[in-house]
């Protein structure tokens, strides 16, 4: 379509064309000016003494050094504040125990943290450690099993939520300490992060084991790297020493404790898991004959390692207390976030309806009146209640004040967008300009409502800049689904005014 009053396309071109030459023209001229002034000066240096020229050559650079300076200052990225990589401290057992009843009152769904505080009550009474087996399938982890704990009874459990399946191996050592090793399949997800599941499993164990067979590829690095900052006792279990010289086998170790620069020590212990070995036999008379032979295990040391565990119970009891403590705690938390999210919705939807049936009893509607008026206030209010976050309520007016501003940009869009979505509604009658606003009312206080409760979630506190950029993406998003949603309720609103109405006559 044709725009009234727009230039025609040949005089656009001239125009073009006469901006370039107009911009060839000035720097041509900067550049012949540029040049006979450093013929000028060239000449002058010339005539000047030779501690002169150094003392000019001096000052230039001195003054080019200071721009270059101050330009690389202003680009410079602002240094981030550190984050302390101080872990969270675990609750003791009777500060999350009331924690959980607390939330419980509340509504809150606290069913899963607190499975975490009874599966936690249970060990402690049982005594046994908990060890959890890390390593991909190649690994050897069924053949280190084995080879570790033949006889162990096995015992699967299949964990809600999930397809995958926990296998705990039973073991009794010869010191008598009943020693239970967790294998899970899956431990770590296609794009590298550690599965939920096995990090909540890990997180409950006493001692973690993570299996490899020779130098780590960078996947293993990042897996153990992740198994590190769970700060949970680690041994690196180095398997299939079989295949090495002892001086491959030294330099190996030696590579693999150089990747482990933690401030605790994390030995490497070297093992042979058994297994299926396939061997070319010549014969007698010069054919070749496949033979599968049985790999004799070796893991004295490892069965060492884990029977002297019993010299640290203290720590490692203290470290699975802390791990199901801190586990429970993230829980309740997740359960807090969900509800807060939930109440959240139903806040706004409560004060959306609010702002629509204002709107529909007003008899001159005006955005102003109704975004920076006491309805505003409580919504943020309350939403600031429901994350326990005070807000001033004179940073809650200067906050509306700013999104009225921004409402009068796309309130005209919004009233044509609900005076045709009125048409597909049949018997309403007559459209008011208060019916028109009141759906526009509904979709600014709905969008309203989402950015606060949005920015609260994220941050923690009311973040002006960054509510108002969500609004203004909330209030354009599908302007026409939203106003047919709220068209409705403004309908059904009709529906009972008008029956109330029959009713009291």
């Amino acid at each position: 379509m044709k725009l009234l009053g727009s230039p025609p396309k040949a005089t656009l071109r001239l125009l073009t064309t006469l901006l370039i030459f107009i911009a060839f023209a000035i720097a041509l001229f900067m550049v012949l000016l540029l040049t006979e002034s450093l013929f000028t000066v060239w000449a002058l240096l010339a005539e000047q003494s030779g501690w002169f020229i150094a003392l000019y050559a001096g000052g230039l650079f001195l003054l080019s050094g200071f721009f270059v300076r101050l330009i690389l200052i202003v680009l410079r990225p602002k240094k981030r504040p550190k984050v302390s990589s101080k872990p969270q401290p675990p609750p003791s057992q009777k500060q999350l125990h009331a924690e959980l009843q607390q939330a419980a009152e509340q509504g809150i769904e606290v069913v899963e943290a607190q499975k975490e505080l009874a599966e936690l009550q249970q060990r402690q009474t049982a005594k046994e450690i908990h060890v959890v087996l890390f390593g991909s399938v190649s690994m050897g982890k069924s053949a280190l099993v084995n080879a570790l704990l033949p006889g162990a009874e096995v015992e699967t459990d299949p964990r809600s939520g999930t397809t995958q399946t926990i296998q705990h191996y039973h073991w009794i050592s010869e010191q008598q300490q009943a020693l239970i090793l967790t294998d899970m399949p899956g431990l770590f997800e296609p794009d590298g992060q550690c599965s939920p599941l096995s990090q909540d499993e890990a997180k409950r164990a006493h001692l973690v084991l993570y299996l490899c067979d020779g130098d780590l590829t960078r996947e293993q690095y990042h897996e153990l790297e992740t198994l590190i900052e769970w700060q949970k006792p680690l041994a690196l279990v180095l398997n299939k020493i079989d295949r090495y010289s002892q001086g491959e086998l030294d330099q190996i170790q030696t590579r693999l404790r150089s990747h482990l620069k933690t401030e605790h020590h994390i030995p490497v212990i070297p093992v042979q898991s058994g297994g299926q070995q396939e061997l070319i036999r010549i014969l007698p008379n010069g054919e070749e004959e496949r033979v599968t032979r049985t790999r004799p295990p070796q893991v004295k040391a490892l069965t060492h390692y884990l029977e002297s565990t019993r010299e640290q119970l203290c720590q490692l009891h203290q470290s699975r207390d802390d791990g199901f403590l801190l586990l429970g705690k993230q829980k309740l938390e997740n359960a807090l976030s969900d509800h807060r999210l939930q109440e959240s919705k139903t806040i706004v939807k409560s004060h959306t309806r609010k702002a629509i049936i204002g709107a529909m009893a007003a008899v001159t509607p005006g955005t102003d009146l109704l975004i920076q008026g006491y309805l505003g206030i409580q919504l943020v209010q309350n939403l600031g209640k429901l994350y326990d976050i005070p807000i001033q309520e004179i940073d809650i007016r200067r906050f509306i004040n700013i999104a009225s501003k921004h409402v009068g940009k796309t309130l005209p869009m919004m009233l044509a967008i609900a005076g045709n979505v009125f048409k597909s509604f049949p018997g309403i009658g007559t459209l008011t300009g208060s019916l028109l606003h009141a759906v526009a009312y509904g979709m600014i206080f709905e969008s309203l409502g989402k950015s606060v409760a949005q920015t609260l979630h994220t941050f923690g506190k009311l973040e002006p800049q960054h509510a108002i950029h969500l609004f203004e993406e909330n209030l354009r998003e599908d302007l026409e689904h939203h106003a047919r949603k709220h068209a409705q309720m403004v309908f059904e609103e009709l529906k009972k005014q008008r029956k109330n109405l029959i009713r009291r006559r």
